[in-house]
């Protein structure tokens, strides 16, 4: 399937909500923000990153397991059947359950026929406090990856991955015209007043470079809510929600509040990626013979 001809221009549709501590709630919401999502035009929705549940890495907690799922599975289900009730492509952050010991942090690609057209395995895994992500997920196998969906070509990365330019490079230079990153990120409440301002706008800055260097779009999706959760305790996390969508030249298109519940709609025309491209010619004058260096950890 590919996208309609009549018109360049296509809907986002970003959720970004606060989660509770009842997987099944949250799923039930999420469903019903895309729904809503659709009936105002959205034509890409994507889901902030593991919306099913609280954030639970920020402890080592092998109880956590069993919230992950398989892919398929029941979300993917549910969201394949809204998908091709309402003709719109879902992106769904998901904890995948792959085997027996072997867990991911997985977005789930849906089109507009509600055809699972594939996943994305978070690359970048990061161990940070409260941000334990490598006690529970499996780095992706997948490699970076751009899907053609009905309203246009796609790329997913899942928030770690966000600060990493190579993942854009790798995903824009598969035809991707919006990279999507469902994300989960957040203040320490203790180093909010230091250090808050600058971790936010380093955040949002990174991304927006990413839309200049490869002329695509990118919409970023987080989550709202302090979390503390029960039996772990502390100061918990404080997520700082701003989700956005940023043009081909890193503008600010559209951004959310920092602490409500919103359905992010932003409109983006495909046809601009090609004009930003064709101006800015960054793809065009890459010295690729010159970039060895770049598997290499570090260079002496």
């Amino acid at each position: 399937m590919t996208r309609a001809a009549s018109s360049s221009v296509v809907k986002l549709g970003l959720l970004q909500s606060a989660c509770s501590p009842e997987p099944a709630a949250n799923r039930r919401k999420t469903l019903a923000l895309a729904k809503r999502a659709a009936r105002q035009g959205a034509q890409i929705i994507c889901t902030q990153e593991l919306f099913a549940s609280q954030y639970f890495c920020q402890s080592e907690d092998h109880a956590n397991f069993r919230l992950a799922e398989p892919i398929p599975g029941p979300s993917t289900a549910a969201f394949q059947r809204l998908a091709r009730q309402h003709k719109v492509v879902l992106i769904a952050s998901l904890f995948e359950k792959r085997a027996a010991g072997v867990y991911h942090n997985t977005a789930a690609i849906i089109d507009a026929d509600g055809s699972l057209l594939g996943t994305y395995r978070k690359m970048h895994i990061p161990d940070d406090p409260l941000f334990y992500e490598k006690f529970y997920f499996t780095p992706g196998d997948l490699g970076f990856r751009a899907w053609q969906t009905h309203y246009g070509k796609i790329g997913v990365l899942i928030c770690w991955d966000q600060w990493y330019p190579e993942a854009a490079r790798l995903t824009a230079m598969q035809g991707a015209q919006i990279l999507f990153y469902p994300t989960a990120i957040g203040w320490h409440p203790g180093e909010k007043k230091n250090h808050g301002a600058k971790q936010h706008e380093a955040w949002e800055l990174i991304q927006r470079s990413h839309a200049v260097a490869n002329g695509c779009y990118v919409a970023s999706v987080n989550r709202i809510g302090h979390e503390v959760l029960q039996g772990v305790g502390g100061d918990g996390l404080e997520f700082w929600g701003q989700s956005f969508v940023a043009g081909t030249s890193g503008e600010i298109l559209a951004k959310a509040d920092a602490n409500r519940e919103e359905i992010l709609i932003a409109s983006v025309d495909l046809d601009q990626v090609d004009t930003t491209r064709t101006h800015w010619p960054f793809l065009r004058d890459r010295r690729i013979e010159a970039y060895d260096g770049l598997t290499k950890r570090l260079l002496d």
